[in-house]
């Protein structure tokens, strides 16, 4: 499975290259309607990512924050936004949810998803799962209904996962997994996925760290 922290900057910047020539060929008004962004003339666009906004020009590729335009996104996040608004196709969300292994491309790549994902909050929240609801408020998570706890997201605003926890005890070891609406693959590929999924949960537990 190629994770972006591994590949070298070469490919980086060859990735990063390919998706803005991609979004060059776009026509912004149905690139708005396929992705849920908002178009501000001339050429930029505003796009919530992770509950964050985040402003996009579709000439140069150049992403930085609404809130504070002299920050720039980080490299990884410019690339997995980018491929999210390249390979967007509109598809609303089906509400019909589906594990990682049910992705085009996923099953093959499960052992690896299970070690960056479902093991890291299951180590900081599969004890104490009602931790992971206060937690994901700064992401945007809403609480859901599923398992001993659960939150939804919406990391781009045309796609829905969900974090399902079931908690664990001291004879029972602590369980959960990531699912998704089944419309993600008509805009991230499976890599991408995996890579945005990983990003969400280090999120979540950076910020149970740093409370007191």
């Amino acid at each position: 499975m190629i994770i972006y922290q591994n590949i070298t900057e070469e490919s980086f910047g060859l990735a990063l290259d390919l998706a803005i020539k991609r979004l060059n060929t776009l026509k912004s008004e149905e690139l708005c309607k396929n992705t849920g962004a908002f178009l501000i003339p001339p050429q930029k666009i505003l796009l919530t990512y992770l509950n964050h906004p985040y402003l996009v020009d579709l000439q140069s590729g150049a992403i930085s924050s609404q809130k504070d335009p002299g920050l720039e996104a980080p490299l990884k996040d410019r690339i997995l936004i980018l491929h999210y608004l390249t390979q967007a196709k509109g598809t609303p969300l089906t509400h019909r949810l589906i594990t990682y292994a049910q992705i085009q491309g996923g099953r093959f790549y499960c052992p690896a998803f299970q070690k960056r994902t479902i093991e890291p909050i299951l180590n900081s929240f599969g004890h104490q799962p009602e931790s992971l609801i206060e937690a994901s408020q700064e992401l945007g998570g809403k609480q859901a209904t599923y398992g001993d706890a659960s939150v939804y997201f919406h990391p781009f605003p045309l796609i829905k996962l969900v974090i399902v926890l079931w908690r664990g005890d001291e004879e029972v070891s602590p369980n959960g997994n990531i699912l998704f609406d089944k419309n993600i693959t008509d805009y991230l590929s499976a890599e991408d996925i995996a890579v945005l999924s990983e990003t969400l949960i280090w999120k979540l537990i950076r910020k149970v760290k740093r409370s007191p």
